[in-house]
C-alpha cells in the first residue's frame, strides 16, 4: 500500500464520517439531553459498531478475493457504481436534520450498547464498506495487512468524529443543525462519493 492510497482513504473517510446519518443523530440526541458525559461512551459504541461492520465486510471481501480475482474486480465495478449512486442521492438531499433531546437518564453501558447496535446492525453499513473498501485495496498486496491499516484508520476517525459531534451538540445545537451547514456537508460528501466511484472506474480502465 502506498502513502497516497492511505492518504486518499483517510481523506475520503473523514469527509464521509462528517456527514450526519443515523449514528450521528443518535449521538446528538443523547448529547442534547445528557450533555458532555454522553460523548465518550457514545463514541466508543460507534467505534465498536464500525469495527463489527467492517470486520464482517472484510471477511466477505477476503473470501471473494481468495475465490477469484475476476470476481473481485466485478465487485469493485459494482462498488464504484454504488458509490456514484449514493453520491448523487446525497448531493440531492436536503439540509434538514432532526435530533430530539433524549430526556431519559441512561447509564454509560446503555449508551455504549445503543450506539453499537445502531451502527453495527445497520445493513447499509455492511453494504457501504463492501463497496468502499475495495476501491483502495491492492489485490497484489497482503490483504489482511491492508485491511488492518484501513480498519484502524477508520475506527480512529469514527471515534473522534462521534466524540466531536457529541461535544458540539452538548454546547451549541445550532452549529450542527443549521440547514445550510447540513446541505454543505451533504454536497461535499456526495461529491466525494461520486469522485471515489469515478476514480475507481478510471483507474481500472488504465493499463
Amino acid at each position: 500500500m502506498t502513502f497516497e492510497t492511505w492518504a486518499g482513504f483517510t481523506l475520503a473517510s473523514t469527509i464521509l464520517l462528517i456527514i450526519p446519518g443515523p449514528t450521528i443523530l443518535l449521538v446528538m440526541s443523547y448529547a442534547l439531553g445528557q450533555g458532555m458525559r454522553a460523548a465518550t461512551p457514545l463514541a466508543i459504541g460507534v467505534a465498536l459498531g464500525d469495527f463489527t461492520a467492517m470486520t464482517f465486510s472484510m471477511l466477505g471481501l477476503g473470501a471473494v478475493l481468495a475465490t477469484s480475482a475476476e470476481l473481485f474486480m466485478v465487485l469493485k465495478w459494482a462498488g464504484a457504481a454504488y458509490l456514484i449512486y449514493l453520491g448523487i442521492k446525497l448531493w440531492r438531499a436536503g439540509g434538514s436534520l432532526q435530533a430530539e433531546a433524549r430526556t431519559d437518564r441512561s447509564s454509560t453501558a446503555k449508551m455504549v450498547a445503543h450506539a453499537w447496535l445502531v451502527t453495527a446492525l445497520n445493513p447499509k453499513s455492511l453494504t457501504f464498506f463492501v463497496a468502499f473498501l475495495p476501491q483502495f485495496l491492492d489485490p497484489a498486496g497482503d490483504f489482511w495487512t491492508q485491511m488492518l491499516i484501513f480498519q484502524m484508520t477508520f475506527l480512529t476517525l469514527a471515534f473522534v468524529n462521534a466524540a466531536g459531534y457529541g461535544l458540539v451538540a452538548s454546547r451549541a445545537r445550532t452549529a450542527i443543525s443549521n440547514p445550510r451547514t447540513i446541505s454543505l456537508f451533504n454536497k461535499v460528501g456526495g461529491g466525494c462519493l461520486i469522485g471515489a466511484g469515478l476514480y475507481a472506474a478510471t483507474a481500472r480502465s488504465t493499463p
